[in-house]
């Protein structure tokens, strides 16, 4: 018996080395037909060939040839220079003495889409949960100029090497499967730009941000936190910290990005100031770890909703505020007017798309003269039974309430009892007032689960978001 244990081991020992020695090209998904790639950029590419063998990476836009040595595992890795952008299909050869080919490659803006289900959420829409204006959309979608690459999810305790996933051009037979964020973040900048937009998508529905996170990064910000050291340990396959990292995010990590949208934060609602130290630590580690620079990261806050229980939302909405603040080349969307109190998954996908997209317009690709950003509070003052708020805008055109009475303002004074306040906008200016409080010290707007915004700026149809004057 021992002996035959033997030999069968020795068969296939040797059938592993001589799949080796002859194994061919081997491409991670991200790298498929249909990709874009990242524009006037030094793109890395890598793969899996014969070990211990060169490998010959060729482009056809400028017909140059590029090499690197494959290791003893038969990985490698290489670096092309990209031009600009354009809709001229190209192909891309690899090969260690057999060839394999990428075709109908695009040249333009990649970024990268992730977060939890408010990202994950389709074109078609979720069960019951339809995207207003999708029909619409989707049957207009045709255009070879927008493709979404879409990861399987996966949860695993150790980083993967590769996932599951293909790159698709967009059109009515494959729009309705992109992420709707992203869809619409991607097809305003195609329309603005008249480049190519490459969309790599990687969401898992309910997950928290710990589970998008390297285990060094967490720990900067959670010491004894416990991260899964087999697969068999992950308690929550979308919620244990770095399980998502591992299976969805290294994966990808270092293929030539512009930067990365992000809609995320339900799931940590009750941690609010930790979220931002992780939220912090997260993207700082990711722009480590991609090597490509400290790329822009745009993201969704939450919108209102009715969670029934648990800390007011309104918390991590503040939390998510501060990012701007405390993490450099970020900028949020407010989407305070989702209209959506009843439904975690606001069907207006369109605004969450579309505002992240004047973000990247303005900041990233230098149209700065469009009005892109929510405005926030900028100076508070008492004048007397008066608080009076000044935005961080101009006071022409400024704000406007569209003509509708104020509702959800409160004001308390020193006995930190909040009462309802009337209010009324001039210009940049909003003036609170209750007859209940004769010297107010605190304003709160907005700041529960479920109310929505009634203040948008004048220029660009911009919602205030929820604040808190206090740190009570």
């Amino acid at each position: 018996m021992k002996k035959i244990t033997k030999r069968v081991f020795l068969i296939l020992f040797l059938s592993s080395a001589l799949f080796s020695l002859n194994a061919e090209i081997r491409m991670p998904a991200i790298f498929g037909d249909n990709m874009v790639l990242q524009q006037q950029s030094e793109a890395a590419v890598w793969g899996w060939a014969k070990v211990n063998t060169t490998v010959r990476v060729t482009t056809s836009w400028d017909r140059k040839s590029y090499s690197a040595k494959s290791d003893g595992q038969g990985y490698w890795k290489l670096k092309v220079k990209t031009p600009s952008a354009g809709y001229t299909p190209y192909t891309i050869t690899i090969s260690d003495g057999k060839a394999v080919s990428l075709n109908n490659i695009l040249i333009g803006e990649v970024w990268v889409c992730s977060g939890q289900s408010n990202m994950e959420m389709p074109m078609k829409g979720f069960g019951n949960q339809p995207i207003e204006g999708g029909p619409e959309a989707i049957s207009t979608s045709r255009n070879p100029g927008i493709r979404c690459f879409t990861m399987k999810k996966a949860s695993k305790s150790a980083p993967q090497d590769d996932g599951e996933g293909a790159w698709e051009v967009a059109g009515p037979e494959t729009t309705p499967n992109f992420t709707a964020t992203g869809y619409y973040f991607g097809r305003l900048l195609n329309q603005a730009l008249d480049v190519p937009v490459g969309l790599i998508h990687t969401s898992w529905g309910g997950s928290r941000i710990e589970a998008w996170m390297t285990p060094s990064s967490i720990k900067s910000v959670i010491p004894d936190v416990q991260i899964p050291a087999t697969d068999a340990d992950i308690k929550s396959q979308n919620g244990s910290p770095s399980v998502l990292y591992n299976g969805m995010l290294h994966p990808i990590v270092g293929y030539g990005i512009r930067g990365a949208i992000w809609y995320q934060g339900e799931s940590n609602r009750g941690e609010p100031d930790r979220y931002v130290e992780l939220f912090d630590r997260m993207v700082r580690e990711w722009r480590t770890i991609w090597e490509v620079g400290e790329f822009p990261f745009y993201y969704c806050q939450i919108a209102p909703y009715n969670y029934g229980s648990g800390l007011n939302s309104g918390f991590i909405r503040e939390a998510q505020a501060k990012g701007m603040k405390t993490t450099p080349n970020t900028g949020m969307a407010v989407l305070m007017d989702s209209d959506s109190p009843g439904c975690i998954h606001p069907p207006k996908k369109k605004q969450a798309g579309e505002r992240l997209a004047l973000w990247a317009l303005a900041k990233t690709y230098g149209m700065d003269k469009i009005h892109y950003r929510s405005p926030e509070v900028q100076s508070v003052t008492m004048e007397g039974r008066v608080a009076v708020l000044t935005m961080d805008i101009p006071s022409s055109p400024g704000l406007t309430t569209y003509g509708k009475e104020v509702l959800q303002f409160q004001v308390a004074g020193d006995d930190k009892r909040f009462h309802p306040a009337k209010a009324a906008v001039a210009g940049n200016r909003i003036f609170v007032f209750s007859p209940n409080v004769e010297k107010p010290t605190a304003v709160r707007y907005c700041f529960n689960d479920t109310e929505a915004t009634e203040i948008f700026t004048v220029e660009g149809n911009l919602p205030l978001s929820s604040f808190r004057t206090d740190n009570w």
